[in-house]
This record gives C-alpha cells, sequence and structure tokens, in this order.
C-alpha cells in the first residue's frame, strides 16, 4: 500500500483558508477546490478532505473532530495492549495452576 505523504499543519491551513476566502468566487465549494489545488499542487480530494476536516472541527459539518479521533485511536491502542495483557496473564495463570496440580500428584 502507498504510504500517503505528510503535510505540515501550515500548508493544511494556507490551502484550506484559501478555498474559505475564494469560495465566492466560485459557483460551488467543488469548483473552488478543484482551481485552487490545481494551482498549488495538490489533489482536489485531498483538499477537500482538508476543508471538510476544517469544518467539522470548527462546527459547521457534523462528524468527529481531529480531537476526538485521536482520543478514539489511542483508546483502541491502549484497550488492544490491555487485552494482551490479560491474554498473558490468563496463560501464566493456568500454567501455574497446572504446575501446582503436577506437584501435588507427585508428592
Amino acid at each position: 500500500m502507498k504510504k500517503q505523504p505528510k503535510y505540515s499543519p501550515e500548508v493544511i491551513e494556507c490551502a484550506v483558508r484559501m478555498v474559505g476566502e475564494a469560495g465566492s468566487e466560485y459557483p460551488s465549494q467543488w469548483a473552488a477546490i478543484t482551481s485552487i489545488a490545481g494551482k498549488i499542487g495538490y489533489t482536489p480530494v485531498t483538499l477537500r478532505r482538508w476543508v471538510r476536516q476544517q469544518e467539522t472541527d470548527t462546527g459547521r459539518r457534523a462528524g468527529l473532530s481531529s480531537a476526538e479521533q485521536e482520543r478514539i485511536k489511542a483508546l483502541e491502542r491502549e484497550n488492544r495492549e490491555l487485552r494482551k495483557a490479560n491474554e498473558i496473564l490468563r496463560l501464566a495463570s493456568a500454567f501455574f495452576a497446572q504446575a501446582e496440580l503436577d506437584r501435588r500428584f507427585k508428592s
């Protein structure tokens, strides 16, 4: 799978601001996005995604903000780690319980 390039927050902010400022000059937001994307060298889909995310972050569009998405990712990561730790502890407990049973029968 091809890795997407990382863009600096300043570049994203500038591109989104350009779309917002030029919005009244075009018949639709998509027309503004395609025109500006061609001028600055990004794909229209990438620029549209940035605009949509900025709209979500500022509350003008429904959905999860960037901060909420990051929080969910962190919680999911922690959940995976805890599940792994629980599995290791469960297996260790079973191992030591079996060892205790074996020791009792040998005595």
